[in-house]
């Protein structure tokens, strides 16, 4: 496509865009007036369905297919991810050189906190997806605890740990899994927040694991020419 068709394509798109945004802007009630519309439905139908968090109401019940589309986002985008350094790494295999991740120079003092802090960490993230359903949290900032924590082995300097804590392939079909339940339980519209919360908490969870692990071992990969004959 040439640079004057993207041009075109841009503003039409840009137009159309802001069209749309200034058409619901202008629809808003006044700024600090009595009138909440949205507000009163949300918290109306969260009481009527029983749940106790109301933004989880709105998260996994009223605007669910909005979530739905953020989880596929974030699907492709760790799949995508991680198909893309698999093939620079594939490349790089084949270019005779030997392979292996350097170690790490970590203070003993920087390890035992690694050490202590990984399951004080994976407790907080189980807890916050667990109880987001009925107090602040939910599944997307749990799974960023758990999705993180993880990698604290590495801050403790053992990567080979690490790389057995948390097995790619393994990771790359509980986020597709995951990603699966949360859309049929959409579907059936027989998905309680509880169960959704947590779906979506796994499948953000394993994103984050497969990123981050991607990325280290492109990070700590070394490579070594190969010996001469």
């Amino acid at each position: 496509m040439k640079a004057r068709a993207r041009t075109l394509l841009f503003a039409a798109g840009a137009a159309g865009t802001g069209a749309l945004f200034a058409a619901g802007a202008l629809e808003l009630p006044g700024f600090g007036g009595p009138s909440h519309p949205y507000g009163d439905r949300a918290v109306r139908e969260a009481l009527g369905t029983g749940t106790a968090n109301v933004v989880s109401s709105v998260n996994f019940d009223q605007r669910a297919f909005d979530t739905i589309g953020e989880e596929l986002i974030l699907l492709a985008s760790a799949l995508g991810a991680v198909v893309l350094l698999r093939v620079v790494r594939s490349e790089e295999e084949d270019d005779g050189a030997a392979h292996r991740h350097g170690p790490a120079e970590v203070s003993d003092a920087l390890r035992i906190v690694g050490y202590l802090l990984l399951p004080l960490t994976l407790m907080a993230g189980v807890y916050i997806v667990a109880h987001g359903a009925r107090s602040p949290g939910g599944g997307f900032q749990g799974g960023v605890v758990l999705g993180t924590a993880v990698h604290l082995l590495y801050l403790a300097g053992d990567y080979p740990a690490l790389r057995r804590l948390r097995p790619i392939p393994v990771f790359e079909a509980a986020e597709a899994l995951a990603a699966g339940a949360f859309v049929a339980l959409g579907l059936a519209a027989a998905g309680q927040v509880p169960a959704l919360n947590a779906v979506v908490g796994a499948e953000v969870g394993c994103a984050l694991v497969l990123l981050i692990g991607k990325f280290f071992e492109r990070a700590l990969l070394v490579r070594e020419p190969p010996e001469p004959p």
